[in-house]
């Protein structure tokens, strides 16, 4: 309740017509101040007129008005910089700890309002409790803070991109690497991909790049593939033999357990493929970020990231018996996907260290030029009124929906602001 008392004061949401103090005086609130998420009061700098005379300091809110004597406000010097006290419930004077007795109102707001934010926040039964009253907001507000949500995530994507820099001594291609296996991992297998390319240096892979098999033995033994055979499979036994001596030779620690999910997934979504891929870009050319860079749009882009698998996994989808027909590894969807989380961050992140605006805008441009992907948070959206028809606003939406819906941050939600507010001033 205190939060939300917060918020309306921060954002003079509170109905404003005829404000008095609990004495009678005419109350007028010049600036609400800025809010303070530290020890003391809880909104610095304010300007309050009460009565005929103008005040500039401090402001505290509190449920109940006897709460400051619970809080030992009233023995705290940090506190007598307070001009006004707002609360819910006045059930209590309250002074400075010179005794003065400081200036006190009560917060109006629309009973629909306590009601809204209520509906809003505590309705976990709802998946998006806004979704009938989307509709009725206004485009440019939909599409401004979609904007803003869509370069939210990808600066949050630019931030991870920073930190494996750190990590890797700003080498751009092993951290190109190790995104770019999460991002086979497509979520389901997102962790153990990393994991095991974070285990294999990318200069290490770089000496054995002449030969995919050397890569792919160490690639599948080190993930743990290669440890049991419950079938006879000649290229599985050319592996082992591979990783065995790669093992002796470079003392290779075998990693713990990653955790693979295989279970009710479609084989074309087996890890084993994804792992295939990536030793297959890894042999066919490391210099992947100078590639992504250089790209002349969108298909140049899908073409790097398709790359056909050949001989065994063109028709296998794990260890043992094959299909006599070839299989595309990834999708187009799959390819977007990889896109929207190797290709755009890292032009961003590049342009962003290099001062290369271009670059940056080129980035924005490759997620707008993308189609929107099609999930099960977009779809979420679509049902209630918003179109998407970009992958620059479908990441918008994830975002959106993962950062402020399933956390319930209405109040930092420009829509769950939007709606609120209407509901305060009613």
């Amino acid at each position: 309740m205190e939060r939300l008392m917060q918020y309306v004061w921060q954002h003079r949401l509170l109905v404003q017509t005829d404000l008095v103090t609990v004495d009678g005086r005419r109350l007028s609130i010049i600036d609400p101040g800025r809010l303070n998420t530290d020890a003391g009061p809880d909104f610095f700098n304010a300007k309050v007129k009460i009565g005929e005379h103008l005040w500039a300091g401090d402001v505290e809110v509190h449920v109940r008005a006897s709460d400051w004597h619970r809080h030992r406000h009233d023995g705290d010097k940090a506190y007598d910089s307070v001009v006004l006290h707002v609360v819910d419930r006045d059930d209590a004077q309250i002074c400075r700890s010179n005794g003065e007795v400081i200036p006190q109102m009560r917060m109006s707001c629309s009973p629909e309002f306590h009601r809204r934010y209520h509906e809003l926040v505590d309705r976990a039964d709802i998946d998006l409790p806004c979704a009938r009253e989307i509709r009725g907001l206004s485009p440019l507000h939909l599409a401004d803070w979609i904007t803003s949500l869509a370069y939210e995530r990808l600066y949050s994507k630019v931030d991870h991109i920073e930190n494996l820099m750190r990590q890797y001594a700003g080498d751009w291609e092993q951290t190109c690497y190790v995104i770019l296996a999460r991002a086979l991992g497509f979520s389901t297998n997102s962790e153990p991909m990393e994991r095991l390319a974070m285990s294999l240096p990318l200069h290490f892979l770089r000496k054995h790049s002449d030969s995919d098999v050397a890569i792919e033995a160490l690639m599948f033994g080190q993930g743990g593939f290669l440890e049991k055979a419950f079938v006879t499979d000649p290229y599985m036994e050319m592996l082992q033999k591979e990783h065995r001596f790669f093992a002796h030779k470079f003392s290779l620690k075998p990693l713990q357990p990653l955790g693979w999910k295989m279970a009710r997934m479609r084989p074309h979504n087996f890890p084993h493929r994804r792992i295939a891929l990536l030793a297959r870009l890894i042999a066919n050319d490391s210099r992947l970020v100078s590639r992504i860079i250089k790209a002349d749009g969108l298909e140049e882009l899908r073409k790097m990231f398709n790359e056909p698998l050949t001989g065994y996994w063109a028709t296998h989808f794990t260890f043992g018996p094959g299909s006599e027909r070839t299989y595309e590894c990834l999708s187009r969807n799959s390819v977007d996907i990889l896109l929207i989380n190797v290709a755009a961050p890292l032009m961003m992140a590049y342009g962003i260290r290099h001062g290369d605006e271009a670059l940056c805008g080129r980035a924005v441009e490759l997620l707008q030029e993308i189609p929107a992907e099609s999930n099960s948070i977009v779809t979420l959206f679509l049902n209630a009124g918003m179109a998407c028809k970009d992958a620059f606003t479908s990441q918008a939406l994830i975002h959106l929906r993962r950062n402020y819906c399933q956390t319930r941050k209405c109040l930092y939600c420009r829509l769950g602001h939007r709606l609120l507010a209407m509901k305060a001033r009613r």
